[in-house]
Order: structure tokens, then C-alpha cells, then sequence
């Protein structure tokens, strides 16, 4: 074992939310250390946030060019195109190594020190790493930050391997299936069976609920389930799967017990992500949880002085972005400043097609907290600039007070909606009222546009419905 090292903060993890508390820290002068066992990242840059958006992005791309070979009302025709999967999939490991290889270099220049290796917690202030080649480094800090993200579910019956795909194999495809099932209708299992679909994979998904999208409200999901349906996928809704086998492929069973097989090359499991908390020594800190994730107070620290948790390890929203703000949140503390972690909305974007975005509250969870709201929406129908990106499905909703016009909260649904995410987390956190957004001039032609109507609409004053 080499010599010890000593530091004043110890991050696990190199995922967003580690990556971002050790830069942090660097910046604000305490001398910190980050240990990351893979690539620096974690699960958003190298196998989810970004790959998924750059393979969604691919996707996209293939099916206009299938739908304009066929003559378009843009009047663009192409001769019968094709996709290399092996150049797609080597074009989006670009997009990683150049993130990943970036994250490398503003560690370097906040002089935060990396360990590449596996943590394994010995108590609250000491960490033993195992490096490459089975040497190994103890470190000693006065603050240690728990920073291990999350894994993705497996089925008992379906192990990840083989035909068996969790949304990481689904990332790197060899082949593009001819059939595809998909477990799972959450946002994850919809992102990916939908570019797929568009591909040129067969489709099935089976969804354990009676909906797509269980999470989110109906009147949202709607424009996705006409999109999913008019795409060709099949959806087997109220459904669970008992296993999978070559011959068969994949076990059905609805709601009544009758049971049914769907045949599959691939199986994409998308049942749910999980917080990571064995394999590290945690159980050894004995820290209090809540359920399956880390409990944390509004500083983001544990129930063990001078240890801190952040990200998918501290349970939902597991979002990146919540976990970078954390992360900022604790490095501060740790500085001595006075942070809390307390947003008042944390925008989560579904990017299926048309995608959705929610910040806030919705109507319902509005009238469930006892408040006496309005809400408003505007359709992209009635939006130029949607109507010449040929996606006028969806619409912007807001949710607000009624006794002072208090935004709440803000929903969308359509193509490029993400892009307004921040517009939403924004006015929420700044106490914006309907008036405040009614009366801000939005550039024409844009989606925001549709924003603004929304609040206007709220306000009876809509000017193009």
C-alpha cells in the first residue's frame, strides 16, 4: 500500500453530481481528491443522458430521410437511404470521449486530484482505493462526499446478458434488432423504443400500468401515445412478463392471467434505476435511509457528521442537473457558505417524440396541496413556428395561484419542448407571476411564443386562440 493521503474533501463517485461538487471545491481552495472507478462521467455522460440523446438524435435523422424517399410535402426526395449502425454508434463514443476527456481537464485546472479505482469506505474518514494493477491508497479526508449514482433495474426472470439488454447494451448495438421488446413504458423504455422504431426495429413495449408514461399526467401523455401508435408500436398495457426464452421469446401475462408470447431478437429491460449502495462499504457507516436511497437533510448531509450524499444515491428526482446543484450546494457548505438545497422546481424532460417537460406543480398535485389554482393551455397548432417544423401536436400548460397569479408550475408537450426547460425552472424560482411572463416580449417565430399565450390565456387575455 502506498503512503496515505490526506485531503479536506473526499468525493466517490465522478458522475455529475461528484465531478461538479470536486470542481467546485477546487475553485473555492479545499484540496480535494475524486475517485472514480470507471470514466469520469458516470452513467449521464458515458451511458445514458448524452449517448441516448445523440442515438435519439441519429434515429430521428434516419426516419426523415426514410419518410422524404418517398416524396415529402417539403419537396425533398431521396434515393432509398441507409444507416451504418457501426459509424452511428462510433460517431456518438466521439461525442463521449470529447465530454469525458473535458471533465478531465476542468479537474485538472480546479487542481482536484483523481484516483482512478473502486472506494471502498473503511468509516466516515477514511477511504481505501483499489488502483489498477492491485496496488492500493488510503485517503483521509474531513469531509466525504457520497456520490455513487444508480444501476439500472433487472428482472429476477430476465438477467441482464445476452438478448437481454438494460438501456446500456441498448446504447451499443451491434445490430439493429428486427424485433424489439421493450419492458417498461417509463421514459427511458419510450426514449429508446421509439428510436429504435425509427431505426427500422419491430416494437412492442409491455407496461406493467394501464398507460404510457405512468408518471406523468394523461392529458400530457396523450400527444406521445397517438405518436407511439401511428410510429407502429405495439403497446401491451395492465401487462407483466414472466421470462424470455429463444424459441418463444418473450412470457406475458395480462391482467385476467392469460398468458402470451411475443417473439424477440433483443429485449430492452427499462424497469426502473436503482440507487447504488452496495459494493462500497457503505452498509458499514450505518447511515440513515429512506427506503432504498440515502436519507439526506436540506444541506444534503447524512445522518454522520462531515458525510455528505448527493444524486440518484439520495433517491428521486434522479436527475444529473439535481445532482450538479447538489454537488455545488455541499462544495459551498464545505467553504464555509451558507446553502441550503432547496429548488423550487427541478425540471424533468422525457425525450420521446414529441417530448415532454414538467417544472413545478401540476394542476393536480395544485388542488391536492389544498391550493385554489388556474391553469391555462396553449396548443402548437396554433404556434407558427411549430407549424414549420411540421409538429403542431402538444401544447404548453401553466398552473398558478389564483388569489395573486403565482406561477406554480409549467408542463409542455411537443417537438423541442426541452429547450423551454429553463425558461419554466426559471420564472418558478424567481416568484414570477402570470402577469410577469404575459407582458415579457418573446422573440417571434419561436415555441417560447406559446409560453407567453399560456400566461396570457390564464389571464383571459389569449391573443391568437
Amino acid at each position: 500500500m502506498t503512503k496515505d493521503i490526506t485531503t479536506k474533501l473526499l468525493v466517490i463517485g465522478g458522475g455529475p453530481g461528484g465531478y461538479v461538487a470536486a470542481i467546485r471545491a477546487g475553485q473555492l481552495g479545499i484540496p480535494t481528491v475524486l475517485v472514480e472507478g470507471d470514466s469520469l462521467g458516470g452513467t449521464c455522460l458515458n451511458i445514458g443522458c448524452i449517448p441516448s440523446k445523440a442515438l435519439i438524435h441519429a434515429a430521428e435523422a434516419f426516419d426523415q430521410a426514410r419518410a422524404q424517399a418517398k416524396g415529402s410535402e417539403l419537396g425533398i426526395r431521396v434515393a432509398d437511404p441507409q444507416i451504418d449502425i457501426a459509424k452511428t454508434v462510433h460517431w456518438k463514443d466521439g461525442i463521449v470521449t470529447r465530454l469525458t476527456g473535458g471533465v478531465g481537464a476542468l479537474l485538472r485546472k480546479a487542481g482536484v486530484k483523481v484516483l482512478k479505482g473502486w472506494a471502498h469506505v473503511e468509516d466516515g474518514k477514511t477511504v481505501t482505493v483499489a488502483l489498477p494493477g492491485g496496488a492500493s491508497q488510503r485517503v483521509q479526508c474531513e469531509h466525504l462526499l457520497l456520490a455513487t449514482g444508480s444501476e439500472p433495474v433487472e428482472l429476477p426472470s430476465m438477467p441482464f446478458g445476452g438478448a437481454i439488454w438494460s438501456s446500456t447494451d441498448a446504447l451499443s448495438p451491434d445490430v439493429i434488432p428486427k424485433r424489439l421488446v421493450v419492458v417498461g413504458a417509463g421514459y427511458i423504455g419510450l426514449e429508446l423504443g421509439m428510436a429504435y422504431r425509427k431505426l427500422g426495429a419491430e416494437v412492442t413495449v409491455v407496461e406493467a400500468a394501464q398507460r404510457v408514461l405512468p408518471s406523468y399526467d394523461e392529458e400530457l401523455t396523450q400527444p406521445v401515445l397517438d405518436a407511439l401508435k401511428k410510429s407502429g408500436v405495439v403497446l401491451h398495457l395492465a401487462c407483466s412478463v414472466a421470462g424470455w426464452d429463444a424459441k418463444s421469446g418473450v412470457h406475458v401475462r395480462t391482467a385476467r392471467a392469460d398468458e402470451f408470447a411475443l417473439p424477440a431478437d433483443r429485449v430492452l429491460v427499462a424497469v426502473g434505476r436503482r440507487p447504488r449502495t452496495t459494493g462500497f462499504g457503505l452498509e458499514g457507516l450505518q447511515l440513515d435511509m429512506a427506503g432504498r436511497h440515502v436519507a439526506v437533510d436540506v444541506h444534503c448531509k447524512t445522518s454522520m457528521r462531515g458525510v455528505w450524499a448527493i444524486g440518484d444515491l439520495t433517491g428521486e428526482p434522479m436527475l444529473a442537473h439535481r445532482a450538479m446543484a447538489q454537488g455545488e450546494c455541499v462544495a459551498e457548505q464545505i467553504a464555509g457558505q451558507n446553502r441550503r438545497f432547496e429548488p423550487a422546481a427541478i425540471p424533468a424532460v422525457c425525450f420521446t417524440d414529441p417530448e415532454v417537460v414538467v417544472a413545478g406543480q401540476t394542476p393536480a398535485q395544485a388542488r391536492a396541496a389544498g391550493v385554489d389554482c388556474i391553469e391555462a393551455a396553449f396548443p402548437f397548432a396554433a404556434n407558427g413556428r411549430a407549424m414549420t417544423l411540421q409538429s403542431s401536436s402538444g401544447f404548453v400548460r401553466v398552473v398558478a395561484r389564483k388569489s395573486d397569479h403565482l406561477i406554480l408550475g409549467w408542463q409542455a408537450v411537443g417537438r423541442g419542448v426541452s429547450e423551454l426547460s429553463a425558461a419554466f425552472g426559471q420564472s418558478i424560482e424567481m416568484g414570477a407571476c402570470l402577469e410577469d411572463v404575459a407582458h415579457t416580449i418573446h422573440a417571434h417565430p419561436t415555441l417560447g411564443e406559446a409560453v407567453q399565450e399560456a400566461a396570457l390565456k390564464a389571464l383571459g387575455q389569449a391573443l391568437h386562440i
